[in-house]
């Protein structure tokens, strides 16, 4: 891959991107032309194609990449290059895998700056917010590290001196299938504790936003993975398919739409594998009247603005005890116009671009049929322009508040797989994050994590004779 900053064409991706001050990526000058898939340890072209897609750069809608998607033969070299690296990496110890997890950790937070500036040129949210998404990647890396030496069975007294135990093992190549909104932050989701039970990954990143998967690639291997451990494909519908029906593909574990993940469910069950499904959601966030106000504002905007809205956990459905309403959304509204749009490398920026051009004309559909149902826009929901005229063809949209009834009714019970208490959108590695029904099953983060990326092997140990029936 080859960023050209200030026009400079650069030599080598990595090295001279993290080598140059980060103030040398700006809006509007990156551009890659080198693969953007990565086997066995380096970038490579795919040995057969499924089509092309384009990457942009959501703040300016420039094309930032053309690439070809990997075809089944291309799939099956990953798929099998992973295989090999799995056989070397799983018969590591969990200390062995600890230090050098811990070791790509330290990489990711050394260069925080450098790969947030390439994750918002290419997903659009703002600098301040990228940052904290690669802080959330290396603390999964790091915690994931701890628990790699910790993974173990039990052991089951029988009678007559016999006994069992039970060993926790790797399933072998998983995939994951990552989305736009967080990429490198869902990469590490998936592959940390994948590689921590001794697994391998082939990720296939969402095609909107196909670049940091390679940082993240690069920094494994710089780390001291095995080449092949951790292999990136890209590709649109057809590239998931071959992954999803390959034989020697144990887990897939997918990030994205409801009806995407019923399709993966689907082909995942032809080969009895495992999947975890993290979908969208329709999350309602509640405040009581006897809230704090200045807080409960700050967390409606929270759970709502985060990347553009772009998130699948955002408490969309905002339910107000009727006392405060008014005060509330009063309130709301002000905040909201505060919020600073525009280009997204800015510090002082708050909400960038959304991802591409068919999701911004959906957006403002979904708040033309609001209006057109009877929803009042209180502020926002069209189009922007920033002043900055490299910006002019970047998919902004003003923050929109509607108000779409006045009386609300508290829900006396959640069924819902993350609860947030005073907070929200806050999602420290430690704890599980996942849905309930059509969000998804199965849990990213957390120690519950290793249960879906190993199985369980049952060992008997027979002292005495046999008994035989014979």
């Amino acid at each position: 891959m080859l960023p050209r900053a200030g026009g400079v064409a650069l030599s080598s991706f990595l090295r001279t991107l993290w080598a140059a001050p980060v103030a040398a990526m700006s809006t509007g000058t990156f551009v890659v032309s080198q693969p953007l898939n990565y086997r066995g340890g380096a970038r490579a072209e795919p040995v057969d194609a499924s089509g092309t897609e384009k990457a942009f750069e959501p703040a300016t809608g420039r094309v930032i990449a053309t690439f070809t998607c990997s075809g089944e033969k291309e799939v099956n070299l990953a798929v099998q290059n992973a295989k090999a690296a799995f056989k070397i990496w799983s018969q590591k110890s969990g200390m062995e895998r600890c230090r050098i997890l811990l070791e790509a950790a330290r990489i990711i937070r050394e260069r925080k700056d450098e790969i947030a500036t390439v994750e918002t040129i290419n997903n659009g949210k703002s600098i301040f917010e990228a940052r904290l998404d690669i802080d959330t990647s290396w603390q999964c890396l790091e915690y994931y590290a701890g628990l790699a030496g910790s993974m173990a069975g039990e052991h089951i007294q029988l009678s007559g001196g016999s006994f069992g135990y039970t060993r926790r093992e790797p399933l072998g190549v998983c995939v994951g299938i990552g989305a736009w909104n967080y990429p490198f932050q869902i990469a590490c989701w998936k592959s940390a504790p994948a590689l921590a039970c001794g697994n391998a990954m082939v990720f296939k990143p969402s095609p909107f936003t196909p670049v940091s998967a390679l940082l993240l690639a690069e920094i494994y291997t710089e780390a001291g993975v095995p080449p092949g451990l951790f292999n990136v494909v890209q590709g649109g519908a057809a590239t998931g398919q071959f992954l999803c029906h390959h034989h020697d593909v144990a887990k897939v574990s997918f990030t994205g739409s409801v009806p995407t993940g019923m399709k993966i469910m689907e082909m995942s069950a032809q080969g009895i594998k495992p999947v975890t499904l993290e979908l969208g959601g329709k999350s309602p966030l509640i405040i009581f009247s006897d809230c704090d106000m200045d807080n409960a504002v700050k967390g409606a905007l929270m759970a709502n603005f985060l990347t553009q809205g772009e998130v699948c956990c955002n408490g969309t459905r905002v339910f107000v005890q009727k006392e405060i309403l008014d005060k509330f959304t009063e309130e709301v509204v002000k905040q909201t116009q505060k919020i600073k749009i525009g280009d997204p490398l800015l510090e002082d920026t708050r909400m960038g671009p959304l991802i591409n051009r068919p999701h911004l004309e959906r957006v403002l559909g979904f708040v033309k049929m609001a209006k057109e149902q009877g929803a009042k826009v209180l502020c926002g929901g069209d189009s922007y322009v920033p002043d900055d005229p490299k910006l002019k063809d970047g998919y902004y949209m003003r923050p929109c508040v509607l108000d779409l009834q006045r009386a609300h009714r508290v829900v006396a019970e959640l069924q819902a797989g993350m609860c947030f208490i005073n907070n929200y959108n806050v999602s420290p590695v430690e704890l599980p994050f996942g849905g309930y029904k059509k969000s998804g099953f199965g849990r990213e983060n957390g120690r519950v994590t290793i249960e879906y990326y190993s199985q369980l092997k049952t060992v008997c140990v027979e002292m005495g004779d046999v008994e035989s029936a014979f």
